[in-house]
């Protein structure tokens, strides 16, 4: 399983949106779906995110994020208006079960500690689309 974070160009405050959020579960349903990508816990925050995914082996994560962006990017800049996102992404492959929960127990909190709610739970962008066994 690996941990994903991607960012907005310039840090712009451009993904918490209802519209960033239903496409990006729509593309992961997809992906798992015709695919066998699961996505399992994610973090929309205003200007990155964060999601841990598991892949078979012959995917190309790096390809596959591009085409997540680029799904994501149609929802901020329809008609591609402005550069959306940083190049790259950053992905960290966990190894066991207690770096996930150090991680997750992190990217769930992001929205408290931007002061964007007061309980993690209240955040509106956030959730699971698969469960992956973390064992």
């Amino acid at each position: 399983m690996f941990f994903v974070t991607f960012c907005t160009q310039e840090r712009r405050k451009l993904l918490a949106t209802d519209a960033v959020h239903s496409a990006f579960v729509a593309f992961a349903s997809q992906a798992n779906s015709r695919h066998n990508v699961a996505v399992d816990r994610y973090v929309i925050m205003p200007d990155h995110v964060h999601f841990f995914v598991r892949r078979p082996d012959d995917l190309e994560l790096g390809r596959w994020v591009g085409m997540l962006k680029q799904t994501l990017a149609k929802q901020v800049a329809p008609a591609g208006t402005l550069p959306v996102w940083q190049r790259g992404f950053f992905d960290h492959l966990l190894r066991n079960d207690e770096s996930y929960a150090q991680k997750w127990n992190y990217v769930r909190e992001n929205p408290v500690r931007a002061g964007l709610v007061t309980n993690a739970e209240d955040w509106p962008y956030s959730g699971e689309i698969v469960l992956i066994n973390r064992a």
